[in-house]
């Protein structure tokens, strides 16, 4: 029970708060509005504002995943998480790879590297509560923040 809660907490502060609950959807979804990356280089460019964008969005589709996880008893393994993080590692992953040289990119990518870290360990949840990795979180959000774009990582 204990270890459930730890695992529900270390998620949901992954998921951070904000936005609305929207319906799941495929996590591939994201990908289309993935911004090119010749412009991608200032910071609170066009280019990084829609990457942020993108950004949020795979963040509320992580988000309604985890929801839809922990509403089901049967679904709370370490399994389900590590598929969550695993679909939300792809994502960012394709976003990053988009996203050229700027900050965000960059924020991005580090990110990335964590979320499939936590992903392979044998207890995802707990390695997303990770310091290392909520670092990284903290750190997109606040390369995302001057392009007005809340993302809450």
């Amino acid at each position: 029970m204990a270890s459930a809660l730890l695992i529900s907490a270390a998620l949901l502060a992954l998921a951070g708060c904000g936005g609305e609950d929207d319906a799941p959807t495929a996590a591939t979804s994201t990908v289309a509005a993935t911004p090119s990356s010749a412009s991608a280089g200032a910071a609170g460019s066009t280019a990084d504002k829609e990457l942020c964008e993108s950004v949020r969005k795979a963040g509320e589709d992580m988000k309604s995943s985890l929801l839809t996880a922990l509403g089901s008893d049967d679904d709370t393994s370490p399994a389900a998480f590590r598929t969550i993080l695993t679909d939300l590692n792809t994502t960012m992953s394709s976003l990053a790879a988009a996203g050229g040289d700027s900050d965000v990119a960059a924020a991005l990518t580090k990110f990335t590297e964590q979320a499939s870290k936590a992903a392979a360990a044998a207890d995802p949840a707990s390695a997303a509560g990770s310091p290392a990795f909520e670092k990284t979180g903290a750190d997109l959000t606040a390369a995302c923040k001057p392009t007005g774009v809340d993302v809450n990582f």
